[in-house]
């Protein structure tokens, strides 16, 4: 009998725990970059090539860049074979790579082995080349990475001046140290072309594609350059791509609030056993967050803890708060015990948040140049794809202001994007622009959304399907980012049967999901002990993908 995936699955997970503590066993400087995908065995069961791009498609003198690329094999003969899925776990700047060494059992469980699940590192980013790098030392980007948490912008009288003069400091050293050229052509755009060429490189004419998050983004603007190119392309946690390119992501924090709400109903109906914020009434707990935040801005309170030490402030709340909306069915139950003990002085369980998975990542492999560090990388491809910001302070404030009117978090997406991008400068002429969408594509795109996604709305999901006329979004019934939020064997039947069969789901498609807000600790028989083999091992799978993705996705968009 053929081992089951959860056999496979525990030696995988075996492997990986071996490899972390051994030495690093793959150096990407040390393969050739190649024009064509030449494997090598790579990270035990994993392939790895170096693929050749221009830095510009329409000029070849420009230079080159070298992709990282990785693929877990099809695992079937080559009459049953299938060809590759492409997969973007977000970001922008997230390593595709680092990604896939975790996710790829589980991708390939969910889609089938008779495809390759291939990944990358986008032109540059970590083990692609050259990186996007415009400080001088590692030290020097570590110190200002060690001031760079999100600062709410209503924090102080002058926080987004602040911000604003980071920025500005920022696109300086961007315009001044990029020596290798790689900022200009880092945008989604040649993202796109680079998925397009290393389609053909796998003797395949059209893309089959999975993206998250920012990966959405990519998805959408591929299937807008290439219609004609389009075998399969699902996006999940969508994004609205026009307002991407036109450096406005107000609408998406139209839902933020709504999953704080979540929060507090959740909550509520858990119970004092289960959240230790309890309040009789969903009211009675916001009030009580709220007189919380008030006093942690009048006096912050000092942490020493296992993990790490600091000071919980206004700003770090606030972040924590809105950085929980992401994952609600991992981070609710933690919350609630860091808010009350905050309450009383404590602040180590809500500063250990930050530091802890699901939002640190666990990345072996060497020479790893940044990883999820990187500022370079992502307003590389925030600011270069997005229009030229040339807003005053005075702007600044104004446009923030007005956008709070949709939520109380959108400082975070605001600061992550407008003011960042303010002081950006290095934007290449004839790059790809809103509006975003094709009238006839060669296959229907497949869009997921959630009932309440804290950065991607159902309304940027249904703006991104009106320019794909045919496509079909369905939603799964949960809060937080994108599907990987809570497991749904539901949602992941649609996944499955679209890339094998084509299959779309019925317009108005709503999936409950196999997982509980505030859920208690197993004890005695359980519902998952009733499902299939098959059904233990999809959830097993989609578990393994979760807690791959998540350190990428759950970086904010900008931070």
């Amino acid at each position: 009998m053929a081992p089951t995936f959860l056999v496979i699955l525990s030696a995988f997970l075996l492997a990986q725990s071996i490899s972390a503590q051994a030495p690093p066993s793959f150096r990407w400087d040390h393969l050739k970059p190649s024009k064509n995908l030449d494997w090598t065995s790579c990270y035990g069961g994993f392939q790895c090539t170096r693929l050749e791009v221009p830095l510009d498609y329409s000029d070849n003198s420009v230079g080159k860049a070298a992709l990282a690329v990785i693929r877990l094999p099809a695992n079937v003969s080559k009459a049953e074979y299938r060809g590759p899925i492409l997969f973007n776990p977000g970001g922008p700047g997230g390593s595709g790579v680092d990604t896939l060494v975790t996710a790829g059992p589980g991708l390939q469980m969910l889609f089938g082995n008779e495809y390759d699940i291939v990944s990358f590192d986008p032109r540059g980013v970590s083990y692609s080349t050259p990186v996007a790098s415009f400080f001088l030392t590692d030290a020097e980007r570590a110190v200002w990475n060690a001031g760079s948490l999100p600062t709410s912008l209503n924090a102080s009288s002058d926080s987004l001046q602040h911000d604003f003069a980071r920025a500005k400091l920022l696109g300086q050293l961007a315009a001044q140290r990029d020596t290798t050229n790689i900022l200009k052509y880092m945008t989604t755009d040649n993202v796109a072309r680079d998925m397009l060429l290393m389609t053909q490189k796998f003797g395949f004419g059209k893309l089959k594609y999975y993206g998250i998050s920012y990966g959405s983004i990519l998805g959408a603007t591929f299937a807008a350059m290439f219609p004609d190119k389009v075998e399969r392309i699902l996006i999940d946690g969508v994004l609205d791509a026009d307002s991407w390119y036109n450096a406005n992501l107000t609408i998406e924090a139209t839902d933020t609030d709504k999953v704080l709400q979540g929060f507090f109903d959740g909550c509520v109906a858990a119970g004092p056993d289960l959240c230790a914020f309890y309040e009789p009434t969903a009211d009675a707990i916001s009030n009580r967050l709220a007189a919380l935040t008030e006093a942690v801005r009048a006096n912050p309170v000092p942490v020493i803890s296992p993990v790490a030490y600091g000071i919980v402030d206004y700003s770090l709340l606030r972040n924590t708060l809105f950085t929980s909306l992401y994952v609600p069915y991992i981070l609710f139950g933690p919350l609630a015990q860091g808010l009350a003990a905050l309450e009383k002085g404590d602040g180590s369980i809500l500063f250990s948040i930050l530091a802890q998975p699901p939002f640190q990542c666990d990345c072996s492999s060497d020479p790893a140049p940044f990883h999820l560090n990187n500022p370079e990388a992502v307003l590389g491809v925030l600011c270069g794809d997005g229009m030229d910001v040339t807003d005053t302070v005075d702007e600044l404030r104004a446009f923030y202001l007005n956008a709070a009117k949709t939520s109380q978090f959108v400082e975070f997406l605001v600061a992550s994007n407008r003011v960042s991008c303010a002081g950006w400068q290095v934007h290449r002429e004839g790059r790809f622009k809103a509006p975003v969408g094709a009238p006839n594509t060669s296959f229907p795109l497949l869009l997921l959304t959630t009932s309440a996604d804290p950065v991607a709305p159902k309304a940027a999901g249904l703006k991104t399907l009106a320019g794909f006329p045919g496509s079909v979004i369905f939603e799964q019934d949960s809060p937080g980012h994108a599907s990987i939020t809570a497991p749904s064997l539901c949602t992941s039947n649609y996944f499955r049967q679209y890339f094998r069969n084509g299959t779309l789901p019925e317009p108005g498609t709503v999936c409950p999901v196999d997982a509980q807000l505030f859920a208690p600790p197993p004890s005695g028989p359980s519902r998952r002990d009733t499902l299939s083999e098959g059904d233990k091992e999809m959830l097993a799978a989609l578990k393994l993908i979760g807690d791959a993705v998540r350190p990428v996705i759950s970086r904010k968009i900008g931070h």
